[in-house]
């Protein structure tokens, strides 16, 4: 491994400038056309073009839980993993589609707010507190403390200093509003999709020199032959892997909840696109799904390089931490590879993914908790000015909570990006269902709703431990559980959601119906007219375009 070099250092400053002063430029820009208002600041208000709400909305989701995580399960399980994000590709679409176009026509700013229009204020309140801890505790910690812990292994900085740096660089974006985010997310992304894509590049060409050739084509082509089993789809039911990615289940079951829930129901991903028009918004949504088509490339081919060159010896012991293989650590050794000044493009890259992250979560933290829960729980009559400074505030304070919290919750000892999906996945079942009947039947009630919340929760965790309680052998021959090494039958996380989801949607139509007999009515259902789900010919092409090279990919490495 090279040492991080002065030219890599000068790579990585020109980046941190370019985006530094480019976000000010935005900031001052800003500053003298639309002033102070709230929802300029949290929503960037009419003013992000679709290439910005594009390359924000993947700059949000691709961070170290992608760069270190999935290349770590590319490493452990192969190309089945980046499921993930080819699914993210369709679910961009129908977001685009239907979800959107009932969030704008209806004003919608934060998620919570949706819930209070459609179930009430209990339901809002609590889903808002609920969505703050998350945003906090888990997602804003995780990719604080996995992004330091990278970046520290490379740099050969201390963790804490790296911490702090990433959550002051992230503080200082926020700081600027949703327009700053949005305009440098485009800067952020090309880092990220350059720098990962070179990176690729690089250990493909390491991989070709396994076979005495040269060159990324070559290795390609070397990695595909030898590690075949790495470039299976869909997994086998005999395959180790199957509890993480089981089967039809990635395209039939399960990975619609994880992806409806994020890309539809997520105030961090959303909120890209709530301030502009429609056709602004389905545009930008498009082009995210197109870039998340790449992500496989970037994220997921460099965790199973680092397979083959760990299987040739290529990485000697570096793969291993205690003694114990860490698949985590493939994406980072691969930076350490890498030659002087790419490395810096490198290390600019996993940065950007980072702090672009960091700051997204941030700003949607500090947009619920001001207009949500400050403005109509404590200060109804706050300026706009006022709500800014709140939000700011909340930003600062969530940053600092996060670098105080993140070393105290073992986020390194507990697994990477499979991990994260699976708890993740525990409340997203009834988050989607009742994000889903909220839009689509008028009848269903604040108390159904309520059920979903902790319906759904509850589900999740009695599917998870069941297999302790009870023998669930008979799920085994129609595919819903598999035997663990113990012979205890256990049902896959992505199936415990699939299962959940539809308790769930039966429990709100049964309470809901209960209640109409009872007399009780709540007129709170949403006037859909089904002329708001046309789209452009040229939108119309774009999604035919994902829809063939989604088919070709799955027909070609079933």
């Amino acid at each position: 491994m090279t040492a991080f070099s002065t030219l890599d250092t000068i790579v990585f400053l020109v980046y941190f400038v370019l985006v530094a002063g480019y976000g000010i430029w935005v900031y001052k820009r800003r500053q003298g056309t639309s002033g102070l208002a709230s929802h300029d600041y949290f929503l960037a208000e009419g003013s992000l073009t679709w290439w910005a709400i594009g390359a924000s909305l993947i700059a949000s989701n691709i961070s170290a839980e992608q760069f270190i995580g999935m290349s770590g399960s590319g490493y452990r399980i192969g190309m089945a993993i980046a499921v993930y994000e080819l699914m993210a590709a369709a679910t961009l679409v129908i977001v685009a589609v239907f979800f959107m176009p009932v969030y704008l026509k209806h004003h919608i700013y934060t998620m919570p707010q949706f819930l209070e229009q459609r179930y009430g204020k209990a339901v809002a309140t609590t889903m808002a507190l609920f969505w703050l801890g998350l945003y906090v505790v888990v997602n804003l910690t995780s990719i604080l403390y996995l992004g330091a812990l990278a970046i520290s292994s490379l740099s050969g900085i201390a963790l804490l200093p790296c911490m702090l740096f990433l959550a002051i660089f992230a503080a200082i974006i926020t700081l600027g509003g949703m327009k700053v985010i949005g305009y440098t997310d485009v800067v952020q992304v090309t880092c990220l999709v350059v720098g990962g894509l070179v990176t690729t590049w690089l250990a493909l060409d390491l991989v070709a020199a396994l076979a005495k050739g040269h060159g990324a084509l070559q290795g390609l082509t070397e990695l595909y032959s030898s590690t075949r089993g790495h470039f299976d789809m869909v997994l086998a039911r005999d395959n180790q892997n199957y509890m993480d990615l089981p089967g039809l289940s990635i395209l039939l079951g399960g990975m619609w909840i994880v992806n409806l829930n994020y890309w539809g129901c997520n105030q961090y991903i959303t909120q890209r696109a709530l301030g502009a028009d429609l056709p602004t918004a389905r545009k930008g949504l498009l082009f995210a799904a197109f870039l998340k088509l790449l992500m496989p490339v970037i994220v997921v081919l460099p965790g199973i390089a680092a397979f083959a060159l760990d299987r040739s010896g290529a990485l000697g012991d570096a793969m291993r931490q205690g003694g114990e293989l860490n698949p985590d650590r493939a994406y980072p050794i691969l930076l350490g590879l890498l030659p002087s000044g790419l490395k810096g493009v490198a290390f600019a890259a996993l940065t950007a993914a980072v702090v672009a992250s960091l700051a997204g979560k941030a700003n949607s933290i500090a947009t619920i908790f001001t207009l949500d829960l400050y403005k109509k729980r404590f200060n109804q009559g706050a300026s706009e000015q006022r709500m800014v400074w709140i939000g700011r505030l909340t930003v600062v304070a969530s940053m600092l909570l996060a670098v105080l919290i993140a070393p105290l919750l073992g986020i390194d000892k507990q697994g990477g990006f499979q991990y994260i999906q699976e708890y993740t996945g525990f409340v997203s079942p009834g988050i989607l269902a009742m994000f889903l009947m909220g839009f689509f039947w008028k009848k269903t009630t604040s108390g159904a709703a309520m059920f979903a919340t902790i319906g759904g929760l509850v589900g999740s965790i009695i599917l998870k431990f069941l297999p302790t309680m009870t023998d669930l052998s008979f799920l085994v021959p129609i595919g819903f559980a598999k035997a663990n090494a113990a012979g205890v039958a256990e049902i896959p996380f992505l199936d415990r959601m699939f299962i959940v989801f539809f308790v769930v949607v039966a429990g709100m139509v049964l309470i809901s119906k209960l209640a109409e007999q009872r007399g009780h009515k709540e007129d709170k259902g949403l006037e859909i007219d089904t002329a708001l789900f046309r789209v452009s010919p040229g939108f119309a092409f774009g999604t035919a375009v994902i829809g063939v090279v989604l088919v070709a990919v799955y027909a070609l490495w079933w």
